[in-house]
């Protein structure tokens, strides 16, 4: 059997990817300033090519599963990394708007495969009671890449400015991508170790036929409708916030500089990436889904009052009210195995999917309907060269994020507990 050091190593390229991935998602909360002076945008423009990525990655999610399937997470990544530098290449030399936003549709589709591929390496090449332990480690590095993509990448872009910046983290991609062709194989045997398990064979694959009836099927049952729209709205709160607007809107309201603003954003995303093993594991210790997805968007939906509504919190203040949301919104991880418990066996795989779609779709829709309400709101004035909003207009913004995620926790108590068994055909 492969060591644990060979099965870390060969994994590590999936989740370098994973974490160049997060990176992308998050930059634009760093440099909106320098985007819409560069490219002469309104909020909403900045919105929308934020939201670039996430059009691509939403719809690739159930063709990576497919993908990854009949391709194996070798292929499927080192391919995807290609064509996130390809894309950081084209948006890092962007002369217009347009350019950019191809560059970031070009990496939202292809860091989309990142997630299953480092899922498939880890079933291949990990004993089937470490899956857990490396899926959390998976977790972690995404939101290393975040956090790369707050303070650190701030201090860059002063020194280097962004377009640089940008370059080279494409000019990484593509060794990580090389890396991969080289060193990751699909399963232990390829490299001369025993398998964990026997591999999938591709004669017992279902045709595309198959693979439609079952997204269908998947929207029968109760819980895939409401888990498909209830994470979107958690998610897309803390992705909107720490990925685009979070930034100006604590420099401008609370005062900040857009270091402290970014390190507090940052505080928010590592939060919610404590948050989610502990709830998971907690929901798997209790037997119980629902209650405890419940009591975690519940804090979720205070904590986002309390940010967007509250004034005059001082900065120890707003940082742990940050951490708590940050954290109570890990919850929204529970999401995964509730819904796998709700629909046969055979359909878990499809309804991943479908749910990792709607997940995405919340960032998707509010980052750039959060910048509409901001440019509708605005009263006209510019500094150095960028629109300034007032307090009114970022509150109005992010009332969106308020309703989506309001209605999450009204939607969750109309779900079915599983109590943590698999439903049966």
């Amino acid at each position: 059997m492969p060591p644990m050091t060979v099965g870390l190593f060969v994994w590590g390229f999936g989740a370098l990817f994973y974490l160049l991935g997060f990176f992308h998602r998050v930059a634009p909360a760093v440099i909106t300033s320098e985007l819409m002076r560069d490219f002469q945008i309104s909020a909403a423009a900045l919105g929308n090519l934020s939201a670039f990525y996430f059009y691509s990655y939403v719809f690739m999610q159930v063709p990576t599963g497919i993908l990854a399937d009949r391709w194996g997470p070798r292929r499927l990544l080192t391919a995807g990394a290609l064509i996130a530098s390809v894309g950081a290449v084209i948006f890092a030399l962007a002369p217009t708007f347009g350019w950019a936003g191809v560059g970031r549709f070009l990496i939202g589709g292809s860091v989309a495969v990142a997630f299953v591929g480092l899922l498939k390496v880890a079933v291949g090449w990990f004993a089937p009671n470490r899956f857990a332990l490396v899926s959390g480690l998976a977790l972690f590095f995404g939101i290393v890449g975040a956090v790369f993509a707050g303070p650190p990448l701030r201090i860059l872009v002063d020194h280097f400015g962004w377009r640089s910046v940008v370059l080279f983290s494409a000019v990484t991609t593509l060794l990580v991508g090389a890396g991969t062709w080289l060193f990751v194989r699909d399963y232990p045997h390829e490299k001369g170790y025993l398998d964990f398990s026997n591999p999938p064979s591709h004669a017992k694959q279902k045709p595309g036929s198959g693979i439609l009836a079952d997204l269908i099927e998947v929207f029968t049952y109760r819980n895939t409708i409401l888990l498909f729209l209830i994470p979107g709205g958690m998610v897309g709160c803390v992705l909107t916030f720490s990925g685009l607007w979070g930034v100006p809107y604590l420099a401008t309201v609370h005062g900040t500089s857009p270091a402290v603003a970014a390190t507090l954003t940052s505080l928010l995303l590592v939060a919610w990436a404590v948050g989610g093993p502990f709830f998971g594991w907690l929901s798997d210790r209790l037997g119980n889904r629902k209650s405890l997805y419940v009591a975690g968007c519940g804090i979720s939906v205070i904590g986002w009052i309390v940010i967007v509504m509250v004034n005059g919190l001082s900065l120890v203040s707003l940082s742990v009210v940050l951490w708590v949301t940050g954290f109570a919104s890990g919850s929204m991880i529970i999401s995964f195995a509730f819904v796998k418990e709700s629909v046969p066996v055979r359909l878990s795989g499809t309804v991943s999917g479908v749910v990792n779609m709607g997940v995405m779709t919340g960032p998707m829709i509010l980052q750039p309907a959060v910048g509409w309400v901001l440019d509708r709101m605005w009263a006209g004035d510019i500094a150095s060269g960028v629109r300034v909003y007032s307090i009114d207009a970022y509150r109005s913004g992010f009332a969106l994020m308020l309703a989506w995620i309001t209605l999450s926790f009204v939607l969750l108590f109309f779900t079915r507990e599983t109590g943590c068994r698999q439903t049966v055909e």
